[in-house]
């Protein structure tokens, strides 16, 4: 029987070659447009794809040394050096949601730079909020502690939603508004980014839940999760970046 853990390495290579093109081709497109907009979408994209390429190199650590996820190690295995702290953290996707939580807040400063509208106090709660994502990720962390694991998901997934649920009816609404097609497709476009980045994360949890309850993951929701990055990827771009890229 094929390992699941070299399944999902094979299946994550796939979406971060791909995250990558897309990346290089929004590189490509700002540096055409040089405009504020597609800067912080490539830095969103970048950081979901590094958020991804921990993921990856977790399944890379785990095929290639003695530490494993903590759910296949009765004996719990605590850091011994700074290297195995890192790993752990790695293993145990506090890294990936790192970068997914400083994804949300330029995600976030995508919204204020397309409505410009702006809340001093609505701004300070996001980099709040985004500060104690990253440092409870970061910090509060105890080798096989399944509850910190899953406020470490469950604290992206409010911040994810706090932001993508209020960006995505301003554009749903900014959609409907529109009247020139070109717009219309932008708004339409990043909409559906939005809900697959917010879909992507809820299937995450999911999938690290059947994990609490006992099962090996790598469950159909995992697979699903990723999926709906490359449709918010493709999304973006192919409604938002190079229809307004061609318009220059």
């Amino acid at each position: 029987m094929v390992n699941p853990v070299f399944i999902g390495m094979v299946y994550e290579l796939i979406i971060i070659i791909i995250g990558a093109i897309l990346l290089v081709l929004i590189l490509n497109k700002y540096s055409v447009k040089r405009n504020r907009p597609t800067l912080y979408l490539f830095v969103i994209y970048l950081n979901l794809v590094m958020a991804i390429v921990f993921s990856w190199f977790s399944k890379i650590i785990v095929l290639t040394t003695d530490l494993d996820y903590v759910y296949n190690q009765p004996g719990i295995r605590y850091p011994t050096s700074p290297v195995e702290w890192l790993f752990f953290r790695i293993i145990d996707f506090r890294i990936s949601i790192v970068f997914a939580a400083i994804g949300v807040i330029f995600s976030y400063l995508l919204n204020i730079e397309i409505f410009q509208e702006f809340n001093p106090i609505h701004r300070i709660l996001v980099f709040l909020f985004g500060a104690y994502s990253i440092i409870f990720a970061i910090f509060v962390y105890e080798r096989g502690n399944t509850l910190l694991d899953a406020i470490n998901f469950m604290n992206i997934l409010v911040f994810l939603a706090a932001i993508y649920i209020t960006f995505t009816n301003r554009l749903i609404k900014a959609y409907k508004e529109s009247t020139e097609s070109i717009y219309k497709n932008a708004f339409l476009s990043l909409a559906i980014m939005s809900i697959s980045f917010i879909l992507t994360f809820i299937f995450v949890l999911i999938d690290r839940i059947t994990i609490i309850m006992g099962s090996q993951g790598f469950t159909f929701f995992y697979f699903l999760a990723w999926s709906f990055v490359i449709i918010g990827f493709l999304g973006a771009y192919l409604g938002y970046v190079r229809p307004k890229a061609s318009e220059s």
